[in-house]
């Protein structure tokens, strides 16, 4: 793949998770199913905002990827007020990197560290960082720990990554898609469940009553590549309105959703872009991180 269509697929990317983290907002924690259509006043969470931040770390810091660099700008952001609507575990560990705490020891420990912060922010990561090399799955890891400290949130992470670099050259997401990511993940929850949901045959609704759609990572990760996978051949709209309609996590699965549907090939409706208040506010991040890749 050329630069320029490198570039056009993580643009589109990035502006979905945007676009699917704000569909999903106002339906999170309803059960599903629900009947979402998008919101009137759509507003970001800490998905994007978190996101965001890390294509900033990356742009400032010359295309290195070092978790002190975007701890800083998670501090940063944070101590600005431009990050919104972060989870217990997220937040925790904001106010701990606000204090002063070194990056390493900020993020949350316990149940509440297994949730998908890792992973709702992890797509920046996948134009940058190779899993097939151990030095950048050493450095996924301590950025996923920067919020939380558990093997099951890094899985969850890897897995984002790990699907966004398959499907980052592919005209359509693969059939296989989930037993694919699931291989190359360590033996998780995230990895079992994956393989499990990859011989599921009915449909989103189905496997989100079955395997859950809630915030943790073993639930939240899976079942929007599920989604993502299912819908393969449909419109970007239709993609994030079945990750919608399944309840739960609704933002963080309608955000990794629609970023594995753009980036393989699926057009972001640029009118529904311009209709988040937030809009003017993407552009001035994105644009300089498009343009380190090559």
């Amino acid at each position: 793949m050329t630069s320029v269509g490198l570039r056009a697929r993580a643009r589109s990317c990035l502006l979905a998770g945007a676009l699917g983290d704000a569909w999903g907002g106002p339906y999170e924690g309803l059960t599903g199913p629900v009947r979402p259509s998008f919101p009137d006043a759509p507003r970001l969470s800490d998905d994007t905002w978190l996101t965001l931040a890390t294509c900033e770390a990356i742009v400032l810091n010359r295309g290195r990827v070092q978790p002190e660099r975007i701890a800083e700008r998670f501090r940063r952001w944070f101590e600005e007020g431009r990050i919104t609507g972060a989870g217990s575990a997220t937040l925790k560990a904001l106010r701990d990197l606000a204090a002063g705490a070194h990056w390493a020891l900020a993020g949350a420990r316990g149940e509440f560290a297994a949730g998908a912060g890792a992973a709702m922010r992890a797509a920046p990561l996948s134009f940058f960082l190779d899993p097939n090399i151990e030095a950048d799955r050493r450095t996924i890891r301590d950025i996923s720990r920067i919020t939380h400290h558990s093997d099951e949130a890094y899985s969850g992470a890897l897995a984002v990554i790990v699907a966004l670099r398959l499907c980052a050259t592919a005209s359509v997401v693969p059939q296989d898609l989930l037993s694919a990511v699931a291989n190359a993940l360590p033996d998780t929850a995230v990895r079992d469940r994956l393989l499990d949901l990859s011989a599921f045959r009915e449909s989103p609704g189905d496997a989100a009553l079955r395997f859950g759609c809630s915030g943790h990572g073993v639930e939240a990760v899976p079942i929007a590549l599920f989604v993502a996978a299912t819908t393969a051949r449909e419109p970007l709209e239709s993609v994030i309105a079945t990750a919608v309609s399944l309840g739960g996590d609704t933002d963080t699965i309608a955000a990794i959703a629609a970023q594995v549907a753009a980036i393989s090939g699926r057009p972001v409706p640029e009118g529904l872009i311009a209709r988040l208040p937030e809009a003017p506010q993407l552009a001035p991040v994105l644009d300089p991180f498009i343009s380190l890749l090559q």
